[in-house]
């Protein structure tokens, strides 16, 4: 039994078992869509992702104000994730799993993943600060509690702790993508949002967009003890952990568990 060929066991001629055949062929036919946009459409969509988060960060901090409880502040961000899955916008880091793995298949090319990342990025900050100045200049009795929660943030120093707190943030919103691409069940990718939210700012790990639309509402409440070049340097540690969590922790292993299948796709790919 032990020799017998994997594509002998289930219902589909894969070298996978059925379930990641599944995913799999979602995640290709996602990302050669995703990786294939011009310009404008990355920005415009992640633009998108970065004021569709900024409105799950108005519902942590109104949550956070009300009860000092990060873990049901979490929670209620999760509204932010929800806006994601549902309006189909682009977070950036939410394009490890699925952009990589396409790159991989030679769906797309580097420079397009570049693109993406780039584009993405760029938008969703410019996104979450338009947002963020309209939350704090629409709710006063919440700057107290951005500033608060910012500092937590951006005044922590580069160490073992503060960059195991990025790896974790990127690790986990990857497998929230991982889960949601493992299911057609619409509840199923929503409980995998939500349980994402719920780690991710419920647990206060290190997350380059979410956390920077918070210092950015801090900023733009006016008087805080740090400014934007303190944002940009905990930006780009946090930046390199969410790449190393995302990508090393999760795409990595997911490309190595579909080795085989992800052969047979560079050949076609290559034949066609």
């Amino acid at each position: 039994m032990s020799d017998t060929n994997q594509r002998d066991l289930g219902e589909s001629d894969s070298p996978i078992e059925d379930e990641l055949e599944a995913a799999f062929q979602r995640i290709i036919d996602e990302g050669t869509q995703r990786l294939h946009r011009g310009w404008r459409e990355v920005f415009v969509t992640g633009f998108f992702g970065g004021t569709e988060v900024a409105v799950g960060v108005l519902a942590y901090l109104a949550v956070l104000h009300a009860t000092g409880e990060h873990l049901l502040a979490g929670l209620a961000f999760s509204v932010g994730f929800l806006a994601l899955l549902l309006g189909r916008s682009e977070l950036f880091t939410e394009g490890f799993l699925v952009p990589v793995t396409t790159v991989a298949a030679k769906r797309a090319s580097v420079a397009q993943l570049l693109k993406l990342w780039a584009g993405t990025l760029v938008a969703n900050l410019i996104g979450g600060w338009l947002i963020m100045w309209l939350i704090v200049t629409a709710f006063p009795k919440l700057r107290a509690q951005t500033i608060e929660s910012a500092t937590h943030f951006v005044t922590a120093p580069l160490s073992a702790e503060t960059m195991a707190l990025a790896v974790l943030g990127g690790m986990v919103i990857t497998l929230m993508t991982r889960m949601q691409h493992g299911t057609d069940s619409v509840p199923g990718k929503i409980a995998a949002a939500v349980a994402g939210a719920f780690l991710l700012a419920g647990l206060q790990l290190f997350h380059s967009i979410l956390d920077s639309l918070l210092i950015f509402g801090a900023l733009l409440s006016g008087g805080t003890p740090f400014g934007y070049l303190d944002w940009l340097g905990w930006f780009a540690y946090t930046v390199v952990g969410n790449l190393i969590g995302g990508l090393g922790l999760v795409t990595l292993l997911r490309l190595i568990r579909s080795k085989d299948r992800l052969q047979e796709e560079r050949v076609d790919a290559e034949r066609s």
